[in-house]
């Protein structure tokens, strides 16, 4: 069979050639297509260009491999790339998106963690904290709460963050008694 004046063999290599490096620069510049995505899944071009990708592949092998008639083949090559796309969206593409980044934080969310001061706070003036969290040790600006002087080595509360400076406060620990 012919397509476009090709041999059908030759068109499918060319049209998997074709999505093939398409999805290669997908994969570099899908930021800028980030939203298209968000209205259907079916407008997905991570999917589009998967089911083209699979499809030219699923055609291009059964040509090489079976002598069934093109006509068949194609009706074979689409709903093998359809079972393959819909597997690829819902068990790797659809889990990823929503997978949540553990390790990400706000400085916002620091509000309220216990710090320790490894610059000295002057007053009216900045220091240096570091925060200890499950992802690490964070070491942040630091300016003391109503301008007030906090020493090297302090324990201090974050109170909260103004313009990427955290306002801090000595910490005192709570006893019972």
């Amino acid at each position: 069979m012919e397509l476009f004046g090709m041999p059908i063999m030759q068109v499918y290599l060319v049209v998997l050639i074709v999505a093939g490096l398409a999805t290669v620069l997908y994969i570099f510049f899908s930021d800028m297509a980030e939203g298209i995505g968000e209205v259907s899944p079916l407008l997905d071009p991570a999917i589009i260009l998967a089911f083209i990708t699979l499809a030219a592949a699923a055609g291009y092998i059964l040509e090489l491999v079976t002598a069934l008639n093109s006509g068949i083949i194609i009706v074979i090559a689409v709903v093998i790339a359809a079972i393959l796309d819909f597997l690829l969206y819902f068990f790797v593409l659809l889990p990823i998106r929503s997978a949540e980044v553990s390790i990400a934080y706000t400085d916002e969310s620091l509000t309220g963690q216990v710090a320790k001061v490894i610059v000295p706070v002057p007053v009216d003036g900045f220091g240096e904290i570091v925060i200890e969290s499950v992802s690490g040790v964070l070491s942040k600006r630091a300016a003391g709460y109503e301008n007030t002087a906090i020493a090297y080595g302090k324990e201090v509360l974050i109170i909260e963050v103004k313009n990427g400076t955290f306002i801090v406060k000595e910490y005192e620990p709570f006893h019972f008694k």
